[in-house]
């Protein structure tokens, strides 16, 4: 699971039927630095499913690949990013 921030929502015109209603946000991701900086994350963004409900500026962990298909199985659904929890607070700790 990686950490990042909700910077925006996503919405399809067209999408895979089994993703119906499904809402989409744009996270971008932190790395160790920007959490112990409480900077802002990479210039990379990731576009994951949300059944959390997120804001755009909530802290969310989310997970990636097959485990982040897994909420659908043994149904196959083309997902490659998926919101598991909102984050109250990080503490950074070497």
């Amino acid at each position: 699971m990686r950490i990042g921030d909700v910077i925006g929502k996503v919405t399809l015109s067209v999408c895979d039927p089994k993703l119906v209603g499904k809402p989409l946000a744009i996270v971008q991701p932190h790395t160790q630095q920007s959490l112990r900086q409480d900077g802002l994350g990479t210039d990379e963004v990731v576009v994951c499913i949300d059944e959390m409900n997120c804001r755009v500026g909530d802290r969310v962990g989310f997970s990636e690949g097959r485990e982040a298909a897994m909420p659908w199985h043994p149904v196959k659904v083309a997902v490659d990013a998926y919101i598991g929890c909102l984050l109250d607070e990080v503490t950074y700790e070497k």
